[in-house]
């Protein structure tokens, strides 16, 4: 069975990379089959995740441009935004599962480097081809089967019910465990690491053996630097660690949150040392892990103490037997825009009244971080995507400065196909 992928044949895609200010150019010509399994058309767009650009080149079907249809083509142009980590995957109903999703990075002309070596690590979950299983089938078998939930779980960063989907793989660059990526370094190196969740179902708690890291950057956004043994990333999440490398070979494990099993790489910095076993899981996993209480904005991207102008609250449900998944009791093809104007500071609170955790994502925009912070101020880290823990409240302040229709949903793959999806909408 072949696979979907972006121009090089290999997944994740190609590293797409720039420097911010410069005009960005990519042409994407549809050549996926006329018709999908289940009989619908495969038409397809590529959303840049986290990047702030003009609306019509988000990439959201039926929102900000109509699909690219098989045999078609679209470019998208735009000018690169502020630097950091980001990534780009098709938003067309679970493709990006199939394997559409590849790193983007924009670098900054004016960064002083301070680190050695870059690793780019993409994190991601699989399932299509194996015993002839696809994200479109496991859609289907979702929403005929519903869900049932699962006690006794192990207990978890994100609570009991770690997802929907039980992968056969996880991988880092699209390698599995068995046959890991090698980054390679010298003993004493800083080496720079830029993780990106790029999963369909799955958080990942990751950790370098051996190393504690250093997180300077959230979703691109570069915080205080706080020094932990463990990151945990919701799909769609970014962390930039910096970590001063020891001589030998370590395991670079991402364990599959609330789940079994997980990707591994392996960081070199001695060409002859043994590497460890497969089955190596390194202590820093249960050492500290990142919360988001831990970071801070750096103080030349935190946002500006102000009273809302607009509160939107954004309650999470679902109806688990058919498989429905909805924002304000609505999916998304039944959505009531939020509206905001141009000009307005708006607060979403993202209320979870399911027993499942959701990274929300919102399009077109960073938001700030406030009930983690004490007293709720505006130094909570500025992000795009934060994890909602089942049965909790997350609120977020953005500047409404990018005019438009944006959307805001969750970034697990099924419960955005099953309709946890809706539009902030900027209205005159």
């Amino acid at each position: 069975m072949e696979t979907w992928t972006y121009g090089s044949g290999t997944v994740p895609g190609p590293l797409l990379r720039g420097a911010s200010g410069e005009v960005f150019r990519a042409e994407v010509a549809n050549r996926l089959p006329t018709r999908n399994a289940d009989g619908s058309e495969s038409g397809t767009s590529v959303h840049w995740h986290g990047l702030a650009i003009r609306n019509d080149m988000d990439g959201v079907p039926g929102v900000t441009q109509p699909s690219i249809a098989s045999g078609a083509a679209m470019t998208y142009e735009f000018t690169l935004p502020r630097p950091g980590t980001y990534w780009y995957h098709s938003h067309d109903g679970v493709q990006r599962d199939r394997g559409l999703l590849g790193p983007l990075v924009i670098d900054d002309p004016a960064e002083p480097g301070r680190y050695d070596v870059e690793f780019i690590v993409v994190l991601d979950d699989w399932l299509d081809g194996v015993a002839g299983a696809t994200p479109a089938l496991q859609l289907a078998k979702l929403k005929q089967s519903g869900m049932q939930m699962e006690m006794g779980a192990p207990p978890s960063a994100v609570g009991a019910d770690g997802g929907d989907v039980d992968y056969p793989f996880y991988l880092v660059n699209g390698r599995i465990p068995a046959d890991p990526a090698v980054f390679t370094a010298r003993p004493g190196q800083r080496a720079r690491i830029r993780l990106i969740n790029a999963a369909g179902d799955t958080a990942f708690r990751v950790a370098l053996g051996g190393h504690r890291m250093t997180v300077n950057h959230a979703d691109a956004f570069p915080v205080a630097p706080v020094t932990v043994d463990s990151v945990l990333l919701g799909s769609g999440e970014r962390y930039d660690v910096v970590v001063e490398l020891a001589d030998g070979v370590f395991p670079l494990v991402a364990a599959a949150e609330g789940k079994s099993g997980g990707a591994r790489a392996l960081v070199r910095t001695n060409r002859t040392a043994a590497a460890p076993p497969a089955s190596a899981v390194p202590v820093e996993l249960g050492r500290r892990l990142l919360a988001y209480s831990d970071l801070r904005a750096d103080p030349a991207v935190a946002l500006a103490q102000r009273t809302p102008d607009r509160v939107h609250q954004l309650v999470l449900t679902t109806d688990m037997a058919r498989y429905i998944w909805m924002i304000n009791g609505r999916t998304f093809d039944q959505r009531e825009p939020l509206p905001v104007r141009a000009g307005e500071r708006v607060r979403l609170q993202f209320v979870n009244q399911t027993t499942m955790y959701h990274p929300m994502h919102l399009h077109g925009h960073t938001f700030a971080l406030r009930d983690p912070a004490p007293g709720g101020g505006p130094e909570g880290a500025r992000k795009d995507t934060v994890i909602v823990l089942p049965r909790q409240t997350v609120t977020v302040d953005f500047d409404a400065d990018n005019p438009g229709q944006w959307l805001t949903h969750c970034h697990l793959a099924y419960h955005e196909a099953a309709g946890m999806m809706t539009v902030v909408s900027y209205v005159t």
